[in-house]
């Protein structure tokens, strides 16, 4: 079952509230554990964020994000693996054991995808071995492909996979983000075999909505409001083992404007509606 007790609030769904206010967000509206933005704890100090989130009685059910992984150069490599290390650090302080990674996309003026690939499984062999030791686990997310040249050269959940079957899976795992995901032929395969591997790290929420905005970033919706089928996709990640959280993340303007209470109720109601049964 997919009950109230696994609903946590991404950060970014009540992007104009404080970390304070979107903790107190939850306590009110019920939810029990929120997705943290780094910009966002860095805004009130992790040890602060940390003590008011278990203060609040909340979980943490994932760290976003983990810097890009893509830039050239030993001073790039060098920067992204320094980056990834605080990101780290801060995800096991905060209480968390996944760090959401998203990939990074061409650096400025490349054309050459697959070295922008190559770049991130080079650090990531070297990142892997870290997480181990912070017990946070790297989570690989695809982004949708409209987003290869400047956010996630990783489009897909069988890329995100080839990536991180090669390493253990309590140091990579990946995430399935139904907007990005749900287009996917090979969803179901790809769902299924990040089960049986023991991969998914994060299951995250938000429906897919036309027209897509100028800026496609921000073309989510509440779940129910597009055309991805909840029911199903939360049949195949329930079918390939998953128990964890189910974070809502919607990057929306109309969203964002919204009172935060009265988003959260969406988020609840429509959790109840279209994931509790699947």
């Amino acid at each position: 079952m997919t009950g109230p007790d696994r609903l946590s609030l991404n950060q970014v769904t009540t992007k104009r509230w404080s970390l304070p206010d979107a903790v107190q967000g939850c306590v009110d509206a019920g939810i029990p554990a929120i997705g943290l933005w780094r910009d966002k704890v860095a805004e009130t100090g992790v040890a602060e964020a940390a003590k008011l989130v278990r203060d609040a009685g909340l979980a943490v059910s994932t760290l976003c994000r983990g810097s890009f992984l893509t830039a050239p150069g030993p001073d790039g490599r060098r920067a992204a693996l320094a980056e990834n290390l605080r990101a780290l650090e801060e995800a096991a302080e905060l209480g968390t054991d996944t760090l959401v990674l998203v990939v990074g996309g061409l650096p400025d003026g490349s054309r050459d995808l697959p070295g922008a690939r190559a770049r991130v499984a080079e650090l990531l062999a070297e990142l892997a071995p870290h997480a181990g030791d912070f017990g946070v686990r790297l989570a690989i997310e695809p982004l949708h492909p409209m987003f290869c040249a400047d956010r996630a050269v990783v489009s897909t959940l069988g890329q995100a996979l080839d990536l991180a079957e090669l390493f253990p899976a309590d140091q990579v795992g990946v995430v399935v983000d139904s907007y990005h995901v749900w287009w996917d032929p090979e969803l179901e395969r790809q769902v299924a075999r990040a089960g049986a591997g023991g991969r998914i790290a994060s299951y995250q929420v938000c429906d897919w909505t036309l027209p897509l905005p100028a800026d496609a970033l921000l073309g989510r919706g509440h779940v129910g409001d597009g055309h991805i089928d909840f029911r199903a996709l939360t049949g195949l990640v329930t079918a390939a083992g998953y128990t964890g959280w189910i974070e809502v993340e919607i990057f929306n303007e109309q969203v964002w404007d919204t009172p935060g209470a009265d988003t959260l109720r969406t988020v609840v109601e429509r959790h109840r509606a279209h994931l509790e049964r699947a």
